[in-house]
C-alpha cells in the first residue's frame, strides 16, 4: 500500500556566504493514511524544517517527496501552492488569525483562492468548521474577545475549512495554559478518529505522547520512528 508521505533520502540545505546550514539530512520517512505522528525534537534539531518541506512550504534540496505517490517537488510554485490549499490544514503556535478579523472570517480565508467556490459555500463551510470545534456563539468575535484556547480553536477551523486530508500542527500547544493544552489535543484526537492524517511537531514529552507514533529527529536526521 502507497504511503501517504513518503520521503527519501531528503536533504535541506541553506547557503548562508560562504557557509552551508543543513537543517535536514538524509531523512527518509512514511506516513499512513489515518495516522496520527508526532515529530519531536528539541530547538534547531530540524523538526519545524521537516514540517514545512512536508507541507509544501519549502521544497527538499535532496532527495525525493511522494505526496499520495505524486512527486511534489518537482512542481512548479504554482503547483504547490494548490496542493498546500487542497491538502493540507495548518496549525501554528502563534494561531496566526488576523486581529481585526472576525472569526468566522479568518476562517474562510482559506477558501478565497478557490476561484471555483462561491461566496455562499465559503460561509457555510466557515460555520460548519467553527461548529465543529465548538464556536458557533464566536463567530462574530475578534481574536481580541477570544481566549488563547479559543483563539487556537477558530485556528484548527480555519485548518479544516478545506476538508484537508492532512493537518499540520507546529507547537500548538506552546502558548497555551494546560485546560486549554487538553481541549487542544483532545481535538487533534477527534480530528484523527475521522480519518484526517495528523501530524504533530512538539518539544514537549506530554504532549507527543499522546500520538500513536513518535519520530525522534536530532540535527537534522530520524533517530527514531521513521
Amino acid at each position: 500500500m502507497t504511503a501517504q508521505i513518503s520521503l527519501r533520502n531528503v536533504g535541506k540545505i541553506y547557503h548562508l556566504g560562504e557557509v552551508d546550514i543543513r537543517p535536514l539530512q538524509d531523512v527518509s520517512l512514511d506516513i499512513g493514511a489515518g495516522e496520527f505522528v508526532a515529530i519531536m525534537g528539541a530547538s534547531g534539531s530540524g523538526k519545524t524544517t521537516l514540517m514545512n518541506v512536508i507541507g509544501c512550504m519549502d521544497r527538499p534540496t535532496e532527495g525525493r517527496y511522494l505526496l499520495e505517490g505524486t512527486e511534489v517537488s518537482t512542481l512548479s510554485g504554482d503547483e504547490l501552492a494548490r496542493v498546500r490549499n487542497r491538502k493540507f490544514g495548518f496549525v501554528f503556535q502563534s494561531f496566526n488569525l488576523l486581529a481585526r478579523t472576525a472569526a468566522l472570517e479568518n476562517v474562510e480565508l482559506p477558501l478565497l483562492y478557490w476561484n471555483d467556490l462561491p461566496g455562499r459555500e465559503r460561509r457555510k463551510r466557515a460555520e460548519a468548521a467553527l461548529a465543529r470545534v465548538g464556536l458557533s456563539d464566536r463567530m462574530g468575535h475578534h481574536p481580541s474577545q477570544l481566549s488563547g484556547g479559543q483563539q487556537q480553536r477558530v485556528a484548527i477551523a480555519r485548518a479544516l475549512v478545506n476538508e484537508p486530508a492532512i493537518v499540520l500542527a507546529d507547537e500548538p500547544t506552546g502558548n497555551l495554559d494546560s485546560a486549554s493544552e487538553r481541549e487542544i489535543v483532545a481535538l487533534l484526537h477527534e480530528l484523527n478518529a475521522a480519518g484526517i492524517t495528523v501530524v504533530l511537531v512538539t518539544h514537549n514529552p506530554e504532549i507527543g505522547a499522546h500520538a500513536k507514533r513518535l519520530i525522534r529527529i536530532r540535527d537534522g536526521r530520524i533517530v527514531e520512528g521513521a
